[in-house]
């Protein structure tokens, strides 16, 4: 199954929107139009399905979640068309500005049966009760399994008290963390698993660290049961550790991992994954991405005129400010034929021929 459609209602800067999803979405936009609002949907709807919307909701505030607040927006509405299922759940404010659910459902519908069958979930609710639902309905097993494994990644920090540099527990190798601090843990398995896989990921890693060797992936001596990143180069048998990595060649260590791992998640998420990258790990970054999009389902928001240049017209959605709300627009390739015979996606960019100025 992938993601077809989403429809948003009070969301954040979405006032009301329906964005048509491909198995490559590549989100542009001035900063401020609202691509990473949409990328913090998915993460908002996990914390949901998990059971953290009054933590979520309390510590950020229902008038920040809220699309111009309370007095404009009474309700927050989400749909995913994911067919053969979908998922539909609405949002109200309470009086000590957190959320409260009013109403959770899931179906199923396809060509055959065009109205969906729907299953309500949960009625005026405080948390979702979609996991519990799971363990007795069939539809809503389907929807939560999905839903589940949609994953928004984000590998920005690699300061000295990132998750990456420091030491994790082996046992934590399942899947890759959202901020990549399972990394060394991540590898280590998969070095002793799928070779192939991981071999794989060293050698793309080289073609943008050219002095990179190797992971040694070895347990902490003190602590069998935990691993952290440590690494050797071509010139020495010196043993360096991940703060030894440039900001932009740590966070291309964290992609090449997650995108050519063996079993990618469903849904992909990345904002900015392009951030410190020289151009030529940009080219290699956009391949990564574009071979994991058929794999599986991969949506990016950039502000890179490098990255946009490595994708057809298709995969492109233009994400803009209409006055006091966001509004989506994927690229028609006909109508941009003529001026790509002349002018790159990133020049057009670039010169505000297809909106979304950078």
């Amino acid at each position: 199954m992938s993601l077809q459609a989403v429809t948003i209602k009070g969301y954040k800067s979405i006032k009301k929107e329906s964005i048509s999803l491909k198995k490559m979405n590549v989100l542009i936009g001035q900063n401020g139009a609202g691509k990473t609002n949409f990328i913090s949907l998915f993460k908002f709807l996990r914390n949901i399905i998990e059971g953290r919307l009054k933590n979520v909701s309390t510590k950020i505030g229902a008038e920040n979640i809220l699309y111009y607040g309370g007095k404009t927006t009474e309700t927050i509405t989400i749909s995913l068309d994911f067919e053969p299922n979908v998922y539909e759940i609405e949002l109200q404010p309470t009086n000590n500005d957190s959320l409260f659910i009013k109403l959770e459902h899931c179906g199923f519908w396809n060509k055959r049966y065009p109205s969906p069958y729907w299953e309500t979930v949960a009625v005026s609710e405080t948390e979702s009760k979609l996991s519990e639902s799971a363990k007795s309905h069939r539809i809503s097993q389907y929807v939560y399994d999905e839903l589940k494994n949609w994953r928004v990644y984000h590998f920005h920090d690699t300061s000295e008290s990132a998750g990456v540099k420091k030491y994790a527990s082996i046992s934590d190798s399942k899947f890759l963390f959202e901020d990549a601090s399972n990394l060394a843990s991540f590898l280590f398995i998969l070095k002793n698993t799928e070779q192939d896989y991981y071999d794989r990921i060293v050698k793309t890693i080289q073609l943008v660290i050219p002095f990179f060797k190797d992971f040694i992936l070895e347990p902490n001596p003190l602590n069998k049961e935990n691993i952290r990143i440590e690494w050797n180069d071509i010139y020495s048998d010196k043993t360096f550790t991940a703060n030894e990595f440039s900001d932009g060649s740590l966070r291309f260590i964290c992609m090449a991992t997650l995108l050519l791992q063996k079993k990618l998640p469903a849904v992909i998420l990345l904002d900015e994954p392009e951030l410190g990258l020289h151009p030529s790990a940009i080219t290699i970054l956009a391949g990564l991405l574009k071979k994991a999009s058929k794999r599986s389902q991969v949506i990016v928001s950039t502000q890179s005129v490098s990255l946009v240049n490595e994708f057809d017209s298709n995969d492109i959605i233009v994400v803009e400010k209409d006055e006091a709300k966001t509004v989506f627009k994927r690229l028609d390739p006909e109508i941009l034929e003529s001026w790509l015979n002349d002018y790159s996606l990133g020049e057009l960019w670039d010169k505000n021929i297809i909106g979304g100025k950078p």
